[in-house]
């Protein structure tokens, strides 16, 4: 959308006031007696009070009218939105899905909360400690309605159609190739311009962060300065049919009503906000000598666990870069991994799976299964001449990679009718290539 303005930073110290109402942020302290232009002060919180400084998350907004005025809340259907990681017996098996269906406008109308569908996920909302995966497919812009999430963090990842999101503390055009994270509480509501697909990553009891870079230094990877918050935009606008707020509470669905707009923050000021980044903005590390890098090195945001070292969730890219190694087998190895690794693909080719893996499908690898190149990949990159050349040009995979061992729902399994059960099959034709005559020398 033309026009939007964004604030440059990742868990900056903000602070914004819509320019129609200039001064609105009060000056010098939080919660005035009476402040400025007649405003609320409401805090949000999206850490304990007594968090250390550097994991302390809250902002405050001033607001025409403050959020607990509302109806009381009542649960609602959750369609395919789901916490019951125990509807179907567990699966080790390879899973691949092909495109997921995106309903017609012409047949129903779906907006983008009646159109998410839980994949897979593990743990649990109540004990603030799990996942969960969705996908969302929809036609219809969200109308005198917003959503809010209770349980965790939202990370989407459009895929097909821009989504404008419209939130407490502004406005965001989110295209294929961007991601943003709508976070814990935060209410938003998504305008989409057409049939419109995409993933998200949700994360229960801890919040998207940074990885650390270790020995590469202070820069590189997804640098700080390329997020992107959204600027103080208000409506003051009454409804009197009434607005809904959708709530996700404990993996159910509550809704009350209210008469007016909840977008009614005329300034807000702290580092607790919502965030978008543009994926073409990652500086890739790569190897530049042999070997194949470990896939750690492709990650834009990490939701650590209490474990050293070892993620709830990790949001990974594998973008256009080049591969330059010498006596080495380039695309990824074959592995069995104590994480699971569900991937998706937004456009263009995955390089180790060039034919089955399609942009608005996905792939799951549970905790210990097996996966790889396909036998059309081995065999190519085995005997290819390894001069420099472009990888994934024109492509963009990622993956939600995490230490929970996940479990696939009933619609990820059976009501989608997407998976692709011949899925095994890539790999069937890979035969020995094992010659107990090998001497040094004659590779």
């Amino acid at each position: 959308m033309a026009g939007l303005k964004y604030m440059s930073g990742f868990g900056n110290e903000f602070s914004s006031e819509d320019p129609r109402c200039p001064g609105s942020l009060p000056e010098g302290q939080n919660n005035p007696q009476v402040s400025p232009y007649g405003l609320y002060a409401e805090q949000l919180s999206g850490s304990a009070f007594t968090c250390p400084r550097p994991a302390n998350k809250r902002s405050w907004l001033y607001r025409i009218l403050p959020s607990v005025k509302h109806k009381p809340f009542t649960s609602v259907p959750c369609g395919d939105l789901t916490e019951n990681w125990n509807e179907v017996e567990p699966d080790p098996n390879q899973l691949r899905w092909l495109p997921f269906t995106i309903p017609k406008a012409t047949e129903k109308k779906v907006d983008f909360v009646a159109g998410l569908h839980t994949v897979c996920g593990a743990g649990d909302a109540k004990s603030r400690n799990g996942i969960g995966v969705h996908v969302y497919t929809c036609n219809t812009s969200m109308v005198d309605r917003c959503f809010n999430n209770s349980d965790g963090d939202f990370l989407i990842v459009p895929q097909q159609g821009e989504i404008l999101i419209t939130t407490e503390f502004g406005k965001m055009m989110v295209e294929p190739n961007e991601i943003c994270v709508i976070q814990q509480g935060m209410c938003f509501s998504v305008d989409v311009f057409g049939e419109t697909r995409g993933y998200i990553l949700e994360v229960y009891g801890a919040h998207f962060e940074l990885p650390d870079l270790g020995p590469i230094g202070a820069n590189g990877l997804a640098n700080p300065r390329d997020f992107l918050c959204p600027v103080a935009w208000y409506e003051d606008r009454k409804v009197p049919t009434g607005y809904t707020v959708i709530n996700k509470y404990q993996g159910k669905l509550f809704a009350c009503q209210q008469d007016f707009s909840p977008f009614n923050v005329v300034a807000w000021h702290g580092n607790y906000t919502p965030y978008k980044y543009n994926l073409k903005n990652f500086m890739v590390i790569n190897c530049v000598a042999f070997d194949h890098a470990d896939p750690s090195i492709f990650t834009v945001l990490t939701a650590k666990s209490t474990r050293p070292g070892v993620a709830i969730a990790d949001f990974v890219i594998f973008p256009p870069r080049w591969g330059v190694a010498d006596h080495t087998f380039r695309p990824p190895y074959y592995h069995r991994n104590c994480m699971s690794e569900f991937m998706g693909l937004i456009k263009g080719h995955y390089e180790a799976k060039e034919e089955g893996f399609q942009p608005g499908g996905a792939s799951l690898h549970s905790i210990m299964t097996p996966h790889g190149p396909d036998v059309d990949c081995f065999e190519k990159n085995s005997t290819a001449e390894l001069k420099p050349e472009r990888v994934a040009e024109g492509t963009m995979a990622f993956m939600f990679e995490s230490s929970f061992s996940m479990a696939v729902t009933k619609w990820g399994l059976h009501t989608c009718q997407k998976l692709d059960k011949n899925y095994y099959q890539c790999w069937e034709p890979l035969r020995s290539h094992f010659n107990p005559n090998w001497k040094p020398g004659k590779q």
